[in-house]
């Protein structure tokens, strides 16, 4: 079992930058795949950053590629989601999952409770 709690939403200019924390509970975190995803109002939940276990290989949804870094230190339970470069359409719930692998993340067994991320024009 796994807990996810994001932090570090708020509100950023466009052009800023922004970096979320996921906490991770549980002893297992370190062998997890662990990913980003966001909603915006009236759109369906959409994936936007995977890390494998290790931290070797990183996966983006082109719409962030080049802006967004996914990171994780399995020292302190935590994946980081650097944001740079918002847009108005990044503007969206963040949430943090978990799951075995990157593929089987697109349907993860763990989600945070998300957290707001408002970009202003």
């Amino acid at each position: 079992q796994v807990q996810l709690v994001e932090s570090g939403g708020g509100l950023v200019q466009a052009g800023g930058s922004l970096r979320l924390s996921c906490a991770a509970s549980g002893r297992t975190f370190s062998s997890y795949a662990m990913g980003w995803f966001r909603q915006a109002p009236g759109k369906e939940r959409e994936f936007v950053a995977a890390i494998t276990w290790n931290g070797m290989r990183q996966y983006y949804a082109d719409s962030v590629e080049g802006r967004f870094t996914i990171s994780r230190d399995n020292s302190k339970n935590t994946v980081y989601l650097q944001m740079a470069s918002l847009k108005p359409e990044d503007m969206a719930v963040y949430y943090c999952a978990a799951d075995n692998t990157p593929q089987s993340l697109m349907t993860p067994n763990y989600w945070g409770q998300g957290t707001q991320v408002t970009v202003s024009s």
